[in-house]
C-alpha cells in the first residue's frame, strides 16, 4: 500500500499547514485514505461479527477498549512502517540519480545520453511541453549534467521527519472515526454505526480535497475514492481482513 513519489521537498518557504511542512500534500491525502481504510476494516468486523453473535454474547466496554486499542495501534504501526519505506525510497531514489548521471557521463555520444536524459524525464515532461522544445532542455540540460560532481549521498533529517508526517497524519485521520466509539459508550451499537458513518464521510472529504488540490473534480474524485475505498475495504473482510 505505499504510495512513493519521491517528490524534493521544498522547505525554504514556511507554509501555514504545518503538516504541509512534514509530508508531501498528495502522500499526507494518501496517508489519510489507508488509515482511515484500516480504522473501517477493525470497526466493520466487528460490526459484522457482534451482529452474527449478539444474541449469545453483547458488547461490553472492555471488547470496545480491546477494539480501540487494537485498531489504533495497527494504525500507529502502519504510519511507522509507511513513512520508514518512504524515507527508504527516497534514499534509494536518491542513489538512482547518482546512477543516471555516471551513465549519461560515461555514454560514447551526446545522442545517447540524451536518449538517456528523454528516458527519464519524458513521462514527467511530455504531457505538458512540446518535442521541440524538450530536446533544447535536454541538451541544455546535458551541458549541465556532462561537468556536474555529485554530492554524497546519505540520510537527511527530511528522511527522518517524513516518518513523523506519516505517523502524525495517520493518527490524526482517523480521530473523526474514533471520537463517536469514546463519546457514545453508553450505546456501543449506535457507537459503532456512527463511526462507520464518519469514515466512509472522511473518505469523501479526503477525496473531495485531492480533487481541489490536483485541478481535477473534487466532487468526481470524491464519490470515485469512497467507491473505490468501500471495494477496497468489503474485498479486505471477506479474505479475512
Amino acid at each position: 500500500m505505499n504510495r512513493q513519489t519521491n517528490h524534493p521537498r521544498k522547505r525554504a518557504a514556511p507554509r501555514v499547514n504545518f503538516l504541509a511542512n512534514l509530508i508531501d500534500p498528495i502522500d499526507g491525502l494518501s496517508e489519510g485514505v489507508f488509515s482511515i481504510m484500516v480504522f473501517l476494516i477493525f470497526t466493520l468486523a466487528f460490526k459484522v461479527i457482534w451482529l452474527r453473535d449478539a444474541i449469545e454474547q453483547p458488547i461490553t466496554s472492555q471488547m470496545m477498549n480491546e477494539l480501540i486499542i487494537s485498531a489504533m495501534g495497527a494504525i500507529l504501526a502502519w504510519g511507522i512502517i509507511d513513512g520508514m519505506m518512504y524515507a527508504l525510497t527516497s534514499y534509494l531514489a536518491r542513489e538512482e540519480r547518482h546512477r543516471l548521471l555516471r551513465d549519461i557521463q560515461s555514454a560514447d555520444t551526446e545522442e545517447e545520453a540524451l536518449e538517456l536524459i528523454a528516458d527519464d524525464m519524458d513521462y514527467l515532461l511530455e504531457p505538458i511541453t512540446e518535442e521541440g522544445d524538450r530536446q533544447v532542455f535536454y541538451r541544455n540540460y546535458f551541458k549541465l549534467l556532462a561537468k556536474s560532481k555529485p554530492q554524497p549521498v546519505h540520510v537527511t533529517k527530511d528522511d527522518l521527519v517524513v516518518v513523523l508526517g506519516h505517523m502524525l497524519v495517520a493518527v490524526l485521520a482517523v480521530i473523526p472515526s474514533l471520537l463517536p466509539l469514546l463519546v457514545l459508550r453508553f450505546n456501543f451499537d449506535l457507537a459503532l454505526t456512527v463511526s462507520i458513518l464518519v469514515s466512509f464521510i472522511m473518505l469523501f472529504m479526503t477525496g473531495f480535497g485531492w480533487g481541489k488540490y490536483t485541478g481535477a473534480n473534487p466532487w468526481r474524485i470524491g464519490f470515485l475514492l469512497l467507491l473505490v475505498a468501500a471495494s477496497l475495504v468489503g474485498i479486505a473482510m471477506l479474505l479475512g481482513g
